[in-house]
């Protein structure tokens, strides 16, 4: 079994979800008492944060570089970036690594493609729905992206760092979430991206009418099965 390197924290309440998921997946696959390796650097989220509100990303990279050098030392055959804002400096990571980095948003377009999803609606951080490292990951595979207007880019983004990256699960947010999706449906958007790993902790598939695709559930899922190739 590989040992998969995880950088988490970002927030810890997601990365509970990555861990759960990984080896829910290796116990299923592999049966037993079996569970995955995994080496988990978390961070301070703080001071990722501050770096995003800045757009210091140069310094944010620095960090999370430092994080996966120190996993790759320790045995880690492959990173697992536990976050899909910070996934904007992971070109700057590869190259300070001689492992693999399993990329998020690739791993979304190929949830996306096996369902022959052509439009999605990508709900994230104010950064992840705005800027083009990671929609154009989607787009590179023929599928259209869309967001939501400025007015409810600022709700999302507002409810993923002023509560759910504290733990705080509101109904009034996931009926803000509910309209959101409904109004980017009636756009045509097919699916919904879950774009932020918190997300998950709010939206599950029976809150949306449309499909919905958990960056986390994807994401750790096939950093699992990579564990046992």
């Amino acid at each position: 079994m590989k040992t998969i390197g995880l950088i988490g924290g970002m927030s810890w309440e997601s990365t509970v979800s990555y861990y759960q998921i990984i080896n829910e997946t290796i116990k299923e696959k592999l049966g037993g008492l079996h569970s995955a390796k995994i080496i988990l650097y978390s961070v301070d989220f703080a001071e990722i944060e501050e770096c995003q509100s800045k757009e210091d990303w140069d310094k944010s990279a620095i960090i999370l570089a430092d994080a996966a050098i120190r996993l790759e030392q320790a045995g880690a055959d492959y990173i697992v970036i536990c976050t899909n804002t910070m996934h904007k400096v992971a070109p700057y990571i590869q190259k300070e690594i001689k492992i693999p980095i399993i990329h998020i948003a690739e791993t979304t377009a190929e949830a996306l493609k096996k369902n022959n999803v052509k439009k999605v609606a990508l709900l994230g951080t104010k950064y992840t729905m705005t800027q083009n490292f990671y929609k154009e990951k989607i787009q590179q595979n023929g599928i259209e992206v869309i967001i939501p207007n400025e007015k409810d880019i600022e709700i999302v983004n507002y409810i993923i760092y002023n509560e759910l990256c504290l733990g705080i699960i509101s109904d009034k947010s996931r009926r803000e979430y509910m309209r959101i999706i409904d109004s980017l449906k009636a756009d045509g958007a097919e699916g919904v991206i879950l774009g932020c790993t918190e997300i998950g902790l709010l939206i599950s598939q029976e809150d949306s009418s449309i499909p919905i695709y958990d960056t986390t559930q994807t994401h750790a899922y096939v950093a699992a099965l990579k564990s046992i190739e």
